[in-house]
């Protein structure tokens, strides 16, 4: 068994959610060290700028001392092989998730073929469970308690407590 690997999980956790913090832990209880990479997020439009998704991806990662959190900009491949990463972990909830990241894996593959994805899936009540679905449901006023840790819950509400008010 290969020793010291290093596995990096790239997304834009806008917000981190409870299936992110899900797919976190089993992937720190696989590998020896974890990077949460959080993506700048230049091609989407995000709720939270980048320094208040780190932080809360901090926050959530807080359990797992082996899991650092890191920002990226720009290609995945850059990132994960100047930090000699060996897999690339991938959360799949669906089906529906499949066909995209499969191609990705393939993609990557081609562009980094040293390192390996490695496809998780959170537990149960997490499948269904995704930032775009959290940042809408809380916009429109719905309870997200249920999808989100107390910390997440509180900056959503703050965030959107802000947008709300006039300027």
């Amino acid at each position: 068994m290969a020793q010291n690997v290093l596995a990096i999980y790239p997304g834009t956790f806008d917000p981190i959610t409870l299936g992110h913090e899900d797919i976190v832990r089993r992937a720190a209880q696989l590998f020896d060290r974890v990077i949460v990479a959080v993506a700048a997020g230049h091609h989407k439009k995000t709720l939270f700028n980048l320094e208040e998704r780190i932080a809360m991806v901090r926050e959530a990662c807080h359990p797992w001392p082996q899991v650092q959190v890191e920002s990226f900009d720009g290609l995945m491949r850059d990132f994960v092989v100047g930090r000699g990463g060996k897999a690339m972990v991938r959360g799949l909830r669906a089906v529906t998730d499949f066909d995209y990241e499969f191609q990705l894996a393939g993609m990557n593959r081609h562009l980094m073929p040293e390192v390996e994805t490695v496809f998780l899936t959170p537990g149960d009540k997490y499948q269904f469970i995704s930032s775009t679905f959290v940042r809408e449901i809380a916009s429109l006023g719905g309870e997200v308690d249920k999808f989100v840790s107390a910390n997440v819950q509180q900056k959503l509400d703050e965030k959107l407590a802000l947008k709300k008010t006039p300027s």
